[in-house]
């Protein structure tokens, strides 16, 4: 019995200090509270974003809608903190915790209210698509990123101070670090560097046709810190670090506003001139007239050329030089073909031919023995 009491008195005596000094049954309405308010933290999120919901519906703007979907994750938090506050404003704590569970309640504040402020970057994205005009999209998401970065970096800050844990030395440290890292990573930052520069200059965007010289001919299709995708017509991808468009040149073949034909046609020399100038003026007509050409004449790059050009060893030479009034791909060899079929269809029309390379041999002179066997093939 003596046993059995003793027990009994050390379990009154755990339950009364419970843990820390504090009462068992106390700990235990605490976890409750807590976790009542754990687990109705969907059904408040739901209920506010329904609510909210509705009111945003009202208006034309987006991006109040945009701003309710993207708190959903800081108000199911919300609870959480609320929860643990009032868990433990019931509870009485030991002095000695007091500072402990004052520092974890600011903590849990400090998360919530920056973990809003990272959501909230996404709609504020809204009101700096003004500025893509001026920049980029890529730029732009740069700048997101970045502030992302940003708010994580000063939660970190702010919690650490919150733990007493002082910022500037670590900062300091941190530098020093950071020096001997940048030694070592000069290429990272000139591609960073690099990055920045392609974006701001808007030489070329994500989608553009480009040719690198020595690099790659391909379509662009990420922007990134430290290089840059291309996909090249092969379907390969190549992955150029960004400090190459800087020492290299670059062509951007998206930004031309015309493709250009330029063709020389070898005739034969038995064309007559009357043959070549009606074979020149139907060319230079069917471009003049022709939609598919730019042929207004304002500029160097509007204007169709057709002119005899060279005499060669086995043709007369006729310069065909146009331009399109396309820059697509597939609408280019269309134009492409039906400027040769036309040409071949003046050209024979003409009675005229096309010149190949051909050489004549001239003998003066056959050993008698070659004569007796050309003879007797005669």
């Amino acid at each position: 019995m003596e046993s059995i009491n003793s027990f009994f008195e050390l379990f009154v005596d755990v339950w009364n200090k419970g843990i820390f000094g504090l009462n068992a049954s106390e700990i235990i309405i605490g976890f409750i509270i807590f976790l009542i308010f754990y687990v109705l933290r969907s059904f408040f999120a739901r209920f506010v974003i329904r609510r909210l919901h509705k009111i945003v519906k009202k208006t034309s703007i987006k991006i109040d809608d945009v701003i309710v979907d993207v708190i959903e994750g800081p108000l199911k938090f919300l609870p959480v903190v609320v929860g643990f506050f009032i868990a433990t404003t019931y509870v009485k704590i030991n002095p000695e915790l007091i500072g402990f569970i004052e520092n974890v309640n600011r903590t849990l504040i400090t998360i919530f209210i920056f973990w809003l402020l990272h959501q909230l970057i996404v709609p504020f994205s809204f009101l700096i698509k003004n500025f893509e005009a001026k920049l980029t999209t890529a730029l732009v998401d740069w700048t997101l990123k970045g502030l992302k970065i940003i708010v994580i970096i000063l939660a970190i800050v702010a919690i650490l101070e919150l733990w007493g844990i002082k910022v500037g030395p670590v900062i300091a440290g941190l530098g020093l670090f950071g020096v001997a890292v940048a030694l070592g990573a000069q290429d990272l930052f000139k591609n960073l560097i690099s990055g920045i520069m392609i974006l701001t200059e808007r030489r070329f965007m994500i989608g553009d046709i480009i040719h690198i010289s020595g690099e790659a001919v391909g379509t662009v299709e990420q922007i990134g810190f430290r290089s840059t995708l291309i996909r090249q017509f092969d379907t390969n991808l190549v992955v150029i670090p960004n400090f190459k468009f800087a020492e290299q040149s670059v062509t951007n073949y998206s930004r031309r506003e015309f493709r250009r034909i330029r063709w020389i046609i070898g005739l034969e020399y038995r064309t007559t001139i009357e043959q070549l100038k009606n074979i020149r003026n139907q060319i230079k007509k069917f471009i003049d007239t022709d939609e598919s050409f730019a042929n207004d004449g304002s500029s160097y790059f509007q204007t169709g050329y057709v002119r005899i050009d060279n005499f060669s060893d086995s043709s007369i030479d006729m310069l065909v030089q146009c331009f399109t009034n396309t820059t697509d791909w597939d609408k280019f060899i269309e134009i492409k073909e039906n400027l040769a079929i036309k040409i071949k269809e003046i050209v024979e029309n003409e009675k005229a031919g096309f010149a190949f390379p051909s050489q004549s041999i001239y003998v003066e002179s056959l050993p008698d023995d070659q004569k007796e066997i050309i003879n007797l093939k005669q």
